[in-house]
């Protein structure tokens, strides 16, 4: 019966995300921000609410290796197979905000973890911090967003985001869309536990593997979707906001509510994540696209982790 709810919550985590990121989207154009500003905080963070449930419950619970399992597994799904898919249906624009600022602004994130997360705790003063730095990088992105926009309001990138008939249906699709994905959340987080736990999982595997890979479906939908459409600036903006608002952001709520200590995840699995990051910035730098073959090595590295982090 686990299964069946376990599938359960995929479909909900899906529509709900849907609507959220519908109704965030068509509310961003109003507002006058851009596409690819809509994918690195709009649409990353609605996509990514299921993390963010899935790692304060799990904190709450006293389940730390599941909720930082959770986001840094969530992390590698989003690059490894994410963007790699997309980059496969069809090639990933590498505009130069995100070569400059956004991608090395995730990889520094990364970095952050990595050394606040030396003594295998984050503390409740640097969980604050981090998400004060979360708070810092999106105000900066709405306000230069709105501020380009305001000096050259004619341009408009995003003729394709529909608009929905009034303002009032976009906060309906949002606050519907959240209600989902807290349920579909819930349910996701309850079941796979018990399905991984009579396969002999541990918690911190539970949350780099099976959690991780459930709660990322929203980003996969909508960068595959995004990239059907060749709307690549949100495709990839959605996985490199996600990126960020998972480790700043959710590690950093989840800390504040309880700190979080767990022997189970190392080193190795952030420095994973670093070097993914280091990996996409050297693509970007090669060319400005990322292309399919580069798309492939993504899933092939991804795919070497986890055979390594089940052989071990």
């Amino acid at each position: 019966m686990e299964i069946v709810w376990l599938l359960l919550s995929f479909v909900i985590l899906y529509y709900g995300a849907e609507g959220l990121v519908f109704g965030a989207s068509s509310l961003a154009k109003r507002l006058g921000i851009s596409a690819l500003v809509i994918g690195l905080t709009i649409v990353s963070i609605g996509t990514s609410m299921p993390e963010l449930l899935v790692s304060i419950k799990a904190a709450m619970n006293g389940q730390s290796a599941i909720s930082i399992g959770n986001a840094l597994g969530s992390n590698l799904f989003n690059i490894g197979i994410i963007l790699g898919l997309s980059a496969i249906i069809y090639p990933l624009l590498a505009k130069k905000q995100l070569l400059k600022f956004d991608v090395p602004v995730m990889i520094l994130t990364s970095v952050l973890f990595l050394l606040l997360f030396l003594d295998s705790k984050i503390s409740r003063i640097e969980a604050i911090l981090m998400v004060i730095l979360f708070l810092s990088y999106t105000t900066y992105l709405l306000v230069s967003s709105k501020r380009k926009h305001n000096i050259n309001p004619n341009r408009d990138e995003d003729d394709d985001i529909k608009l929905t008939k009034h303002w009032a249906l976009d906060i309906l699709f949002i606050v519907v869309g959240l209600v989902a994905l807290v349920w579909g959340s819930d349910l996701l987080v309850v079941n796979a536990i018990i399905i991984a736990e009579r396969l002999g999982m541990s918690e911190a595997m539970i949350g780099l593997t099976i959690v991780s890979a459930g709660t990322s479906m929203p980003e996969l939908a909508t960068s595959a979707v995004a990239a059907f459409k060749k709307r690549t600036d949100i495709a990839i903006g959605n996985i490199v906001g996600s990126n960020i608002f998972n480790i700043l952001l959710i590690l950093g709520v989840a800390g504040i509510i309880q700190p979080i200590s767990t022997p189970d995840i190392n080193y190795i699995d952030a420095l994973v994540v670093v070097a993914l990051g280091v990996l996409l910035w050297l693509f970007m730098k090669m060319s400005a696209s990322i292309r399919r073959w580069q798309g492939v090595v993504f899933i092939v590295l991804y795919v070497l982790y986890i055979i390594f982090k089940v052989s071990i």
